[in-house]
């Protein structure tokens, strides 16, 4: 018969030695934050409310999701910089990529290849301080409560 689940999370509880671990620090899943893509489509004027619909309509994302066209040579630029000190052809060949989008939404999904470009090159905790830097551009959500269906 199976050992119940009591007697398994007991026996994680401890250490090797037989001793009790502990922390102070929340569950990991507490400190996640999901970066979500940006919207496909730019925001509409403010004053429009058709074109707020037709937004709405077309690409069915939180208003805030919507980048403005102007950000993208700016986020381009940051990309770019934090890859500014690697020297390799995997980090050439990622700066061509992000030279050649047309959108922050092109730019999220090259975050991937940053974090591993970097991580490759110093460590993973450099390449998730850097990544961080960059999430700041795309919008935010919390993660989901452990207790929701999925």
């Amino acid at each position: 018969m199976l050992p119940s689940l009591t007697l398994l999370s007991t026996r994680r509880r401890h250490s090797r030695f037989g001793a009790r671990t502990t922390t102070t620090m929340p569950a990991p899943s507490s400190l996640r934050v999901e970066v979500c893509p940006p919207s496909l489509r730019c925001a509409p004027a403010a004053g429009s409310a058709w074109q707020r619909v037709l937004f709405w309509l077309m690409a069915p994302a939180p208003h805030e999701a919507a980048p403005p066209l102007n950000r993208l040579p700016q986020v381009r630029t940051e990309f770019m910089a934090t890859l500014a000190d690697i020297d390799s052809e995997d980090a050439e060949v990622v700066r061509g990529r992000i030279d050649q989008t047309h959108s922050l939404r092109e730019l999220w999904h090259l975050r991937a290849e940053v974090f591993r470009v970097v991580g490759v090159a110093f460590s993973q905790t450099e390449a998730v301080q850097r990544v961080a830097l960059l999430n700041r551009h795309f919008p935010t959500r919390a993660p989901r409560s452990q207790y929701a269906p999925l």
